[in-house]
């Protein structure tokens, strides 16, 4: 059995008991008052508003948990017996602590209309009876405005509890996006750069498999372009496993300088690369970053589904009319083997030029090539 009582602190308790009290000795109080003059009313009565406003103060202990209806209970007494005006104040106390005001007001309000029902039939002959019902008023509208005070103070810590968790909501969510874009980032990352060493790989190693007759000097030269290569892919793979562990930097970026390097690499491993370069100034870095991804991409591409086709890469542009990237291959011989599934670096690219403001176009030729291109964007 689990109700409010069990479930109250010591707290909780000791202020219950506090104001079962004052209550009680409110009460007691008036008593006192009417012990040394004649009764004006009958005896019986007299003896049921004693019994009745102590029954009134015990319920005070069941104010948490029906704190409206103790308060409406008591209310109707309080239009009756005098006595229980202690009891009536707590209860108007704690209806406005634990309902929202569109409870608890039409309660005081109706509180009110019990004070004149008892200043009209019990009126003081000391007092003017106005005087007397706007004095019971007073007491009752100032514990009906604390008990609202305590309510909207309790509202307003919640609310900011609330504001709290949703700012820490916000702020984890915030971190798990910018977690979900630096792994799309390395992705891509490892895409670009693995993808280029590891299809050079591929090239010189399925050379060595397709001519197991060829010459020493050969079969060396190609064994020592595999053992660079892998090489400069495992440098690559150290370099964004770095990344990963350190607590800040950014994975180490290409430029546009690189891109000469970029095709000599490819020619080394038996493609037909053509580089056609008309570039007046500077590259910004995000131009040329971009550059390099696709001449990358492509070329990446050009060498697992058209290995034997000769390829030209195109630049040009200068500040002002952006910079246009060109990368073509001609008709294969002997095509490649179809990928199983669609690749993902076209639409990385596509996404990458998009972000730069720039606009990437890529297809089938008549002749049986592929092109791609791009225009990115060069301020002057």
């Amino acid at each position: 059995m689990n109700n409010t009582a069990t479930r109250r602190s010591a707290r909780e308790w000791f202020v219950d008991f506090v104001l079962f009290v004052l209550a009680a000795f409110f009460g007691l109080f008036v008593v006192g008052l009417r012990h040394d003059e004649p009764l004006p009313i009958d005896p019986l009565f007299w003896a049921a508003e004693q019994l009745l406003s102590l029954l009134a103060c015990l319920a005070l202990l069941l104010r948490r948990r029906w704190p409206v209806q103790v308060a409406v209970a008591i209310v109707g007494l309080s239009a009756l017996f005098e006595m229980v005006g202690g009891a009536l104040l707590v209860a108007l106390f704690s209806v406005a602590v634990y309902r929202p005001p569109r409870i608890s007001v039409p309660i005081f309000a109706l509180s009110l209309v019990a004070g004149l029902i008892l200043v009209l039939h019990r009126t003081e002959p000391d007092w003017p009876f106005l005087a007397q019902w706007l004095f019971g008023s007073s007491l009752q509208a100032a514990a009906t405005a604390s008990g609202l005070t305590v309510h909207h103070r309790r509202e307003l810590m919640i609310s900011l509890r609330d504001r709290a968790v949703r700012a820490e909501t916000e702020a984890m969510l915030r971190a798990e996006h910018g977690q979900h874009l630096a792994r799309e980032a390395i992705a891509r990352e490892i895409h670009d750069v693995l993808g280029h060493r590891l299809s050079l790989l591929s090239v010189h190693a399925g050379a060595l498999t397709y001519r197991p007759d060829a010459p020493a000097e050969d079969i060396s030269r190609a064994a020592e372009i595999i053992r660079d290569s892998a090489h400069r892919a495992l440098q690559d793979l150290r370099e964004v496993v770095g990344v990963l562990r350190a607590p800040v930097g950014e994975l180490p970026q290409p430029t546009f300088d690189d891109l000469p390097k970029l095709i000599s690499e490819s020619a080394e491993a038996g493609m037909r690369v053509e580089l056609d370069r008309e570039v007046d100034g500077e590259v910004p870095e995000t131009a040329g970053r971009t550059a390099f991804r696709i001449v990358q991409e492509a070329l990446t591409n050009a060498r697992k589904h058209a290995p034997d086709a000769k390829v030209t890469v195109r630049l040009a542009g200068e500040p002002g009319e952006g910079l246009s990237v060109e990368v073509v291959n001609a008709s294969p011989d002997e095509p490649g083997p179809p990928s199983s599934t669609p690749g993902q670096g076209l639409a990385g690219l596509t996404e990458r030029v998009t972000l730069t403001g720039g606009r990437l176009d890529h297809g089938g030729l008549p002749d049986g090539g592929w092109r791609v291109a791009a225009w990115l964007p060069w301020r002057s």
